[in-house]
């Protein structure tokens, strides 16, 4: 048992920066595989506000491949992802959006954009990548996943180098096969990456996993 004095932060002291993870938040776009994941991670890591848009409502597939509860089933996801955060730590200040992303939804410093179109990212991108101080994207196709993450100029001129037109993407949604354990270790890159963001450190821009291969390999910036 804990006892009265403890703190739940001291195992993650001297790896996460408290005082500036306090001082932020964080905007989540999309809460399927990945986007879930990234939301449980950061409420559990310190994040004082989330804010998550979706416009879907839980599925029977959703169970196994985006761990949400069989009693989920017709609830929005954003609802039913802001009920286990708030299990996770009470006071979050968290706001909820039952629709698409759009142009005119403020958004925080730091965005998690985890939809499955490349369409959706390039529309999202220009309308917040210019604004947001840290800007992470999850995309992944069964056991592959590929985690980007821009903060400074050459991180954001390569992402826009990543974002090719919808004609040139593989059939099927981004996580038209997925599996629960490919999105979390996505989720986990991704909040590393912010994690690093917040201690000043640099970043790895464009980084790839194919658990299949047991590949895992960060790409060089786009020249």
């Amino acid at each position: 048992m804990e006892q009265p004095n403890s703190d739940r932060f001291d195992r993650q002291s001297g790896l996460v920066p408290m005082d500036r993870l306090k001082t932020t938040w964080a905007t989540i776009i999309g809460v399927g595989s990945i986007g879930r994941q990234v939301a449980l991670q950061l409420t559990a890591l310190g994040v004082p506000k989330l804010q998550l848009i979706d416009p879907d409502s839980v599925a029977l597939t959703n169970i196994t491949s985006q761990a949400y509860f069989a009693d989920d089933v017709g609830r929005p996801k954003v609802h039913a992802t802001g009920d286990i955060c708030h299990q996770l730590e009470h006071r979050l200040d968290l706001t909820t959006v039952v629709d698409r992303y759009r142009r005119s939804y403020d958004t925080g410093p730091n965005v998690f954009c985890c939809v499955d179109s490349i369409g959706t990212r390039a529309a999202i991108w220009r309308a917040v990548g210019a604004r947001c101080q840290f800007w992470a994207d999850g995309r992944m196709l069964g056991e592959t996943a590929r985690v980007l993450a821009a903060a400074g100029d050459a991180g954001r001129r390569h992402y826009a180098t990543t974002l090719f037109p919808e004609a040139e993407a593989q059939s099927g949604s981004c996580t038209s096969r997925s599996t629960v354990y490919a999105a979390n270790l996505a989720a986990a890159l991704m909040v590393h990456q912010f994690v690093r963001h917040l201690r000043g450190d640099s970043l790895d821009p464009d980084a790839l996993f194919n658990l299949d291969a047991g590949e895992y390999v960060v790409l060089p910036l786009a020249a």
